[in-house]
Formats: C-alpha cells, structure tokens, sequence
C-alpha cells in the first residue's frame, strides 16, 4: 500500500528589492546521483494554529531579519501544489506565495531554526534574466517569467498558478 501523503501548506515569500531583483537561498540536494545548488524562496511551513500570513510574517522574520506586520503583508500574488518526497514520506505540499518589496535588507540570520541554518547559509539576488540563465533549479518554477509580470503590471487580480516543482527533495544541511 503506497503512503498517505502529508499535508504540508507553505507561506512564501517573493522578496523584491528596489532594483526588482528577487531573493533566493540556495541549499545543496541530491540529484541525478549528485549534489545540485536548488535556489528558492524565503518561507516555510505553516505551524498548527497560524495563518499563512502569520506564518509568511514569522519565517520572513526568523530567515532574513526583516520585521513585517500582519496588516503590511500583501495579498497572494501565487500559488502551486503538488506531491514531493522526503525519503520514504509523500508529502502534499501547497506553496502560497506573497511580494514583498523592500529598499536596502541587511540579511540577519539569528532567528534561523538550528535545521534550517545550512541551507541558508547562502543567498543571492536575482534578476528575472539571470534566473533565465542559471541552469541551477529555482523554484518555484515559472519565478522568471512571474517576477517580470509582478514587476510590469503589479498584483493580479487572481494569483497565479505556478507549475509544480520536479524536485523531489528539500535543500538539505553539508
């Protein structure tokens, strides 16, 4: 009998600076029987008893330093969902995605969990054409093509929905 998937919703975050470069943490995975840098999103799971926005508020705060209230968080810009696995464990993720601009981000990394510090040890700001060059994966998938419609034409009126990752597994600690 095949495992039950997990449901696992996440908050994301699609933080933009003034230049409309995107922030990415690249976290090392297996892959392809080697190790690839994967680039993704400031965010993560959704605690029992939180909101995505207050989750989406707490991980921003806990991965990057950068404070935010509820009421100052903006609404879904994106979305995607899927199954992914973590060794022997299906998870149903569901990946809610929120912009964020910001001027200058002094990156302060204290409030990471203790598992996740490795695989954040590394950031980089992107812009979309650099994201359309790296043959690193990035997710979510589509972020290219996302951040220069957010960037051209502002919230939509609806989130976007993103095409599922074809990763299987988290950024894991070196």
């Amino acid at each position: 009998m095949p495992p039950v998937p997990v449901f696992r919703p996440t908050a994301r975050l699609l933080v933009v600076d003034r230049a409309g470069r995107v922030l990415l943490f690249g976290g090392l995975t297996s892959a392809g029987g080697g190790e690839v840098r994967i680039w993704f999103t400031p965010g993560g799971g959704v605690r029992a008893g939180e909101s995505l926005e207050q989750a989406a508020v707490r991980e921003l705060a806990e991965e990057t330093g950068h404070r935010l209230a509820v009421d100052d968080l903006g609404p879904v810009v994106a979305t995607c969902a899927g199954l992914w696995w973590a060794g022997p464990q299906v998870f149903f993720g569901v990946d809610t995605f929120y912009l964020v601009r910001v001027g200058a981000l002094r990156m302060d990394g204290s409030g990471r969990e203790p598992l996740e510090r490795p695989a954040l040890e590394v950031h980089r700001w992107w812009t979309a054409a650099e994201l359309d060059l790296t043959a690193d994966p990035v997710l979510p998938v589509g972020l290219a093509d996302l951040l220069r419609h957010l960037l051209a034409d502002g919230i939509p009126d609806r989130p976007a929905r993103l095409p599922w990752r074809a990763i299987t597994a988290e950024p894991r600690p070196r």
